[in-house]
């Protein structure tokens, strides 16, 4: 009696697990579909929630983890695709606003020795500033800014350093220079001292935030001399300013880019090869 019963008994439990097995099928399926809705609908961080969620609820239900992975690879390529036409469209909106700035600067770049050349003011320009103590500001074609300190006079001073005061007694002051060189042409002492932004003792940020008062410039050395920055030095320093921040943005956007397009690639080839398997 025993013996006729054991097969009945293991094909009801087979039946019960294959049942069990269809259950967990259609419940993780409603997952995919709410996945997929999502995805359709352009919310892929919705998508991949679901799309994860269905791994952790149910492991076991294998038809359907693996159309989930065949749609988060969907949901990664579209994501990457709107990602670079997002890129893009802000890549042209700061380009857009250096074409629209470009009047007021010019390039100095010496294409013998230089592969990256330094835009500056018209106004700042070497020819229009001879014999004259200012604050000079450029930014590199890659976006770095900087100053330099120029102090022309009858002798040395031997400045490492500056410090700029508004009307309200509020300033900023740099640290020495790092890089400064003097010389001398037909008997006048020319200085110079560099500073990146950055170790600029926030300085430039604070001329830009002051553009429209009147600021005074100290150049501290062994001796000190004290001078007035014009409006024209002022302006400079403000659009410069803002054209670096679109020169940075631009390289910081063009390599994530080129990030986004190796993704692209990346997952392009990981379908195909998915593709592939299946057609064998």
């Amino acid at each position: 009696m025993k013996r006729r019963l054991f097969p009945f008994v293991a094909l009801m439990m087979l039946g019960c697990s294959l049942i069990g097995c269809t259950d967990i099928e259609k419940q993780a399926d409603v997952k995919l579909q709410e996945a997929k809705a999502a995805f359709q609908q352009g919310n892929f961080d919705l998508a991949k929630q679901l799309i994860d969620s269905i791994k952790v609820l149910y492991p076991k239900a294998f038809d359907t983890r693996h159309a989930s992975l065949a749609l988060q690879r969907e949901v990664e390529l579209a994501e990457q695709n709107k990602l670079v036409q997002d890129i893009d469209q802000e890549l042209k909106e700061h380009q857009q606003t250096i074409s629209d700035m470009q009047d007021l600067f010019v390039l100095e770049k010496d294409a013998e020795y230089q592969r990256i050349g330094n835009y500056m003011a018209k106004s700042q320009t070497v020819e229009n500033n001879l014999h004259r103590s200012f604050l000079r500001f450029q930014v590199s074609e890659e976006g770095k800014l900087s100053m330099t300190s120029i102090y022309c006079g009858a002798g040395n001073i031997h400045h490492t350093a500056v410090k700029v005061t508004a009307p309200d007694g509020s300033s900023a002051e740099t640290p020495n220079s790092k890089d400064s060189y003097e010389t001398t042409d037909m008997g006048e002492r020319i200085e110079k001292a560099d500073y990146k932004y950055g170790e600029d003792g926030g300085v430039i940020d604070f001329i830009a935030a002051h553009q429209d008062e009147n600021l005074k410039v100290q150049f501290i050395g062994d001796k000190s001399y004290n001078t007035t920055m014009t409006p024209a030095d002022r302006a400079a320093a403000a659009s410069v300013s803002k054209l670096a921040t679109s020169l940075n943005k631009i390289t910081e956007l063009n390599k994530a880019r080129e990030e986004a397009q190796l993704k692209i690639r990346y997952i392009e080839k990981r379908i195909a090869e998915k593709d592939s398997e299946q057609q064998e």
